[in-house]
């Protein structure tokens, strides 16, 4: 099926999706004649994958599954680098009504135990690299049938799956509704949890934000530094510009300042999607190229709030705005954003058409605008649960509505403004206190790269804040400058009134910042 190429910008796009429906099937005959166009380049060694290449390597991925017995509904883990093997392995999986688990290639072996375990998976397709942190692992999984190697040619690779394989174009008979994939949560809160998205999901998302936000087109060339593991590296690289015949470049390794600056030098992106913190760390690189070397039209952010600081200094430098927005696992890409011509950095911007959102308080009821709550989302995106964890499950999908766990405020323009996450929110003097927002000020100070705020107990058992600071190379800063720098621009009872430098914060894979794991070493409120 290919659903109509009508641009939606102009009012909230209605996605109709028929019952039988693969998701996979539908962005590769949406690019069926695109042929020798490249779908994805591999940054590190140049390689091109044409759309013809990816839709016989993914159907006869697909034949290989079938071939060895690997059943429709059963899950395979996919631990792999991003390259152009990532997408023949999602998207052949689909194919055939296998359900691909991706999750992050940057865990440690008791996670990803911890993963197939709980996935039950029957096949593991795992970049080479990364096979001696499944070594002990799969001596342990006693369900696990087949194992391909990414990355290596013999037979027992992936590569060598396709090329034993039939390119007989089969395509299973799955629903709209029924279970496509899933993906583990970043766990910036603790313990990963498996979600479950629906096939319908990926084209929603690539419709809705896609086309409806970013206006996303075939001329367009895309790189994210999130990963395709990641929800909103997902739809950054492979759905969203599968939806319009887009070419997207994928980069191997970690997305470091040289590494990103390289590709938009080299491969000239349109569309390039970061996250706060890679923002802050690509302003500060003395090697920075200049506005002229870069092609830019669109720029995203997602993962943590965009400190407002970063937004005016990346638009100052580049001429070109960051569209800041927010996404979940759980809604699986953006639905809330600013969009083009409208940015007002500080804020993450005016809900997605196709998505509801309201602000929830304490007491149930929903917040005037102006005051502090929970956003909770309704959309088409919403994953089906959590695996096997039904109270988890409960507390998030609670009938249409999905709850962020995120602290907003809303104002009169329909622009949210972030207060940080719900279990991160502090009671100062009996009055909410956003680690966001101490975080965000901090930020504007000329010396500081990055920060993190939490409670900590003072010796009255009083929770105050404390901030954790990584100051720029080369710039210094004391704990009384940077106090009387937020009470400049706080109220008095907001400022931190512990200061500790740091290195580095403590983070996920997908750039967000673990301020559980700050208060678990300091023992705070």
């Amino acid at each position: 099926m290919n659903l109509s190429e009508a641009d939606h910008r102009s009012s909230p796009p209605r996605v109709s999706i028929p019952r039988e429906y693969n998701a996979a099937h539908d962005l590769l005959e949406r690019n069926a004649q695109r042929g020798a166009k490249p779908a994805f380049i591999d940054a590190a060694t140049g390689a091109a994958l044409s759309y013809a290449e990816l839709a016989e390597q993914a159907h006869r991925f697909a034949n290989a599954l079938r071939a060895r017995g690997i059943a429709p509904e059963s899950r395979a883990l996919v631990a792999m680098w991003d390259t152009p093997e990532w997408p023949v392995v999602f998207l052949g999986c689909i194919l055939a009504g296998v359900v691909p688990v991706a999750v992050n290639t940057l865990l440690t072996s008791a996670d990803f135990e911890f993963m197939l375990r709980d996935s039950r998976a029957q096949a593991l397709f795992v970049s080479k690299p990364l096979r001696p942190a499944f070594e002990e692992p799969l001596q342990k999984m006693e369900w696990l049938r087949h194992v391909a190697t990414a990355g290596d040619d013999g037979p027992d690779s992936v590569a060598g799956w396709c090329a034993a394989a039939d390119a007989a174009r089969r395509v299973a008979p799955t629903c709209c509704d029924e279970p496509c994939f899933w993906l583990y949560s970043s766990g910036s809160t603790g313990t990963p949890k498996g979600t479950v998205h629906l096939h319908s999901h990926l084209v929603q998302t690539a419709e809705l934000y896609g086309r409806g936000v970013l206006g996303i087109r075939e001329d367009d060339v895309v790189f994210s530094a999130a990963k395709l593991f990641f929800a909103y590296g997902l739809g950054n690289g492979l759905t969203f510009p599968m939806s319009v015949g887009a070419t997207t470049v994928l980069l191997p390794g970690r997305p470091t300042t040289t590494d990103v600056f390289r590709v938009l030098r080299e491969q000239r992106p349109t569309l390039f999607y970061g996250v706060p913190t890679l923002y802050a760390g690509l302003l500060a690189d003395p090697d920075r190229p200049a506005r002229a070397e870069l092609r830019l039209r669109v720029c995203t952010s997602a993962g943590e709030a965009l400190p407002a600081e970063i937004g005016k200094r990346w638009s100052e430098a580049y001429g070109c705005e960051i569209l800041d927005g927010i996404g979940s696992t759980e809604m699986l890409h953006i639905f809330l954003s600013n969009r083009p011509g409208a940015v007002r950095y500080g804020t993450t911007g005016q809900a997605v058409p196709g998505y509801e959102l309201r602000i929830v308080g304490d007491d149930g009821r929903e917040c005037a605008d102006g005051e502090i709550g929970e956003l909770q989302i309704k959309g088409p995106s919403a994953a089906l649960m959590y695996w096997n964890n039904r109270e988890r499950t409960k507390h998030t999908f609670c009938g249409e509505w999905t709850r962020s766990g995120d602290k907003y405020t809303r104002d009169a323009d329909g622009y949210y403004t972030y207060g940080g996450r719900s279990d991160d929110m502090l009671k100062v003097g009996g009055i909410y206190v956003s680690p966001f927002e101490v975080e965000a000020s901090l930020m504007t100070h000329p010396a500081v790269l990055e920060a993190a705020v939490i409670g900590v107990a003072d010796d009255d058992r009083l929770v105050k804040p404390k901030a954790f600071v990584v100051l720029k190379a080369g710039q210094s800063a004391s704990e009384a400058d940077l106090q009387a720098h937020v009470k400049q621009q706080l109220a008095p009872y907001k400022y931190p009134r512990w200061i500790e430098f740091v290195g580095e914060l403590p983070k996920t894979a997908t750039g967000k910042i673990q301020r559980f794991r700050l208060r678990a070493a300091q023992g705070a409120a």
